[in-house]
């Protein structure tokens, strides 16, 4: 008699992929708000839009992945990180139209399912939730055996905010003197790190287990630290003066991420001296011989968020930002000209 075959028998296991639901289901209720109407399972994710308070309410939204550095997670086999990461890159973009985010969807692909692994990866999105003030409403886990490695995954998501028509920051109102005021990352967040891993494991032949003097930790803990999520902060700064734009530090460093938002002939100088990047920069530098505008052009540099102000509203900014827990300076003023300028 012919062998019947069955789905498993083609590499995917529809019952482990129920028991990762099992694990995640209290990592993800954690994320909930009133308006979450539906739990994990429904087809579509129904969220209340509570708008009552607005004139003309906008709905931004943004998507993106972690990148390489997931390379780095399956190096140190920890997952419980990089969700963090794939929520703060959505989540920080929404941020910059000056919207609030909402609620966030994630999407996980993988050879095999083992549920304790997507576990902890929807663990990492869930506290990211947390951090940006979001729900995460539903997901999907892909299991695609011969299209992926034996024991790794991709993963990408996207978040959905809120932002009265009438408070949306484009950056349009930015004029010559304002001031740029850095809100200071926590890394290489999830960006550059083809570069990274060029310098550190094709050059340097570095393990992720190698601790390093420099950084006071091993390598493998520095890059795998989470991208910083700006909620909080953007909340305080609301509040505290008129943002007329917000950079989110990401791919394509300082040259491509600030023009993105400043009005035709304008410019920004941006002071190196006014703020210490982490060591890990100075120290992938040295170990890459990488020049400083390429630095610059590749990573945020230690900052991973930039307001652009009125300079008389600049205090009332930092005062708001610092009592929020925030370390932030001005780092560089508005010109004449366009493009950066690192002074």
């Amino acid at each position: 008699m012919e062998e019947k075959l069955t789905y498993k028998d083609a590499g995917v296991d529809t019952k482990e992929g129920e028991r990762a639901v099992g694990l995640m289901k209290d990592h993800v209720r954690k994320t909930f708000t009133p308006n979450v109407l539906t739990g994990l399972g429904s087809f579509g994710s129904l969220f209340r839009l509570d708008v009552a308070d607005m004139k003309e309410p906008v709905l931004v939204a943004g998507t993106d992945g972690v990148g390489t550095k997931l390379k780095v997670a399956f190096l140190m086999d920890r997952h419980d990180t990089v969700g963090q990461d794939c929520v703060a890159m959505c989540v920080n973009d929404v941020l910059c139209q000056g919207a609030k985010p909402l609620f966030f969807l994630d999407y996980i692909a993988t050879a095999k399912v083992g549920a304790e692994k997507i576990a902890d990866i929807v663990k990492g999105v869930a506290d990211g939730c947390v951090l940006g003030e979001c729900s995460l409403v539903g997901g999907e886990t892909a299991e695609m055996p011969g299209f992926y490695s034996e024991g790794e995954y991709d993963m990408a998501g996207f978040a959905v905010g809120v932002v009265d028509k009438e408070k949306i920051i484009d950056g349009s109102k930015i004029k010559k003197g304002d001031v740029v005021v850095g809100i200071p990352s926590s890394g290489f967040h999830s960006n550059g790190f083809s570069l990274v891993r060029k310098v550190f494991f094709e050059k340097m032949k570095l393990d992720v287990l190698d601790y390093i003097d420099e950084l006071g930790e091993t390598l493998g803990d520095a890059l795998l630290r989470p991208t910083r999520i700006y909620t909080a902060a953007c909340n305080a700064a609301w509040k505290a003066a008129e943002i007329k734009g917000i950079v989110h530090i990401t791919g394509g460093g300082f040259f491509e991420n600030i023009p993105r938002i400043l009005p035709k002939g304008l410019g920004v100088e941006i002071h190196r001296s006014s703020w210490k990047a982490p060591a890990l920069f100075d120290y992938i530098q040295k170990c890459g011989n990488i020049d400083e505008r390429d630095m610059f052009a590749t990573f945020n540099m230690g900052m991973g968020l930039m307001m652009f102000v009125d300079e008389k509203e600049s205090p009332a900014l930092i005062a708001a930002l610092e009592e929020a827990g925030e370390k932030p300076s001005v780092i560089g003023r508005v010109t004449e000209g366009e493009g950066v300028t690192l002074c």
